[in-house]
């Protein structure tokens, strides 16, 4: 079991090689970017490395405020989870592409609202599973437990030892899917993935997911894209339309398909709801 102790040295102003070295032990290759660290860097973090930050901020030219894009992003989630555990009395979650852990996690914002909620991560970077074990600590009365595998393989993620301990599928799941299905390709048939999660799960389940659009600002995104391309990382923006194909045969809940901003924001209606480029929803299975 991973401790806090066992994890190195992060983030440091030099990079020094030593703290770097020490990563490979996990398996975690710091000469490439990794999405979920260029987003725990926009985020503010300390989990990531100099071929992250350029990665970073080469999308940061491209769109200054994707900094502030990711943070609503993020705020989209704690809203979607509160919401599931407050209306629909979700109780377990699964949170696919959870990425490197940044409080409040989904477990404490749902244990916030009912203490004894269980949440199973799941993840396919070494770097998270490194910090998720140490660090995603649940309260006595909850239960969370993280799996290293790609949501690419449901068929096999539903088989795992570890979420069938954690999570009583014959009961409602709160399925979050946050930012993570811009990293599938379409030809690698995310929306077939998908309806494999969505079909797993028993009526009641909820499923929570944002996605970035290029509907917003098609040229903004277009260097953006371009800009993942050339650091070799998939980045897949997509419209109005096909997000929807995410939710087949699901209800959306209120206010359906909106822009991150604009999905039951706390307080005041935002100036521009379109100044974050993601959409974002919730549905429900009856």
């Amino acid at each position: 079991m991973t401790t806090s102790q066992d994890i190195p040295d992060q983030g440091r102003p030099d990079d020094d090689p030593a703290e770097l070295s020490q990563w490979e032990r996990f398996g975690v290759d710091t000469t490439a970017p990794h999405s979920a660290r260029v987003y725990d860097y926009w985020l503010g973090g300390k989990t990531n490395f100099p071929p992250d930050r350029a990665m970073g901020q080469a999308i940061e030219e491209a769109v200054p405020s994707v900094k502030q894009m990711a943070k609503a992003n993020r705020a989209f989630q704690g809203r979607a989870v509160r919401h599931l555990a407050r209306e629909h009395g979700i109780r377990q979650f699964l949170d696919l592409g959870t990425g490197i852990p940044t409080s409040p996690n989904t477990h404490e914002i749902a244990e916030a609202v009912s203490p004894g909620t269980r949440v199973v991560y799941v993840d396919n970077d070494p770097i998270v599973l490194a910090h998720a074990r140490a660090l995603m600590v649940s309260s006595p009365a909850s239960r969370t437990t993280y799996i290293h595998a790609d949501l690419r393989k449901p068929e096999e993620l539903f088989t795992d030892p570890a979420l069938t301990a954690t999570l009583d599928l014959t009961q409602p799941v709160g399925l979050l899917m946050i930012a993570v299905l811009m990293l599938i390709a379409d030809e690698d048939d995310p929306w077939g993935r998908v309806a494999a999660l969505r079909d797993a799960l028993p009526a009641g389940s909820c499923i929570a997911l944002t996605t970035p659009t290029q509907d917003f600002d098609p040229e903004a995104v277009g260097k953006v894209t371009e800009a993942a391309r050339a650091g070799g990382m998939t980045l897949v923006p997509r419209t109005h339309d096909d997000v929807l194909r995410f939710f087949d045969g699901w209800d959306l809940v209120e206010p359906g398909l909106s822009p991150v901003l604009a999905w039951r924001p706390d307080g005041e209606p935002p100036a521009d709801p379109k100044a974050a480029y993601y959409w974002g929803g919730v549905a429900v299975k009856r």
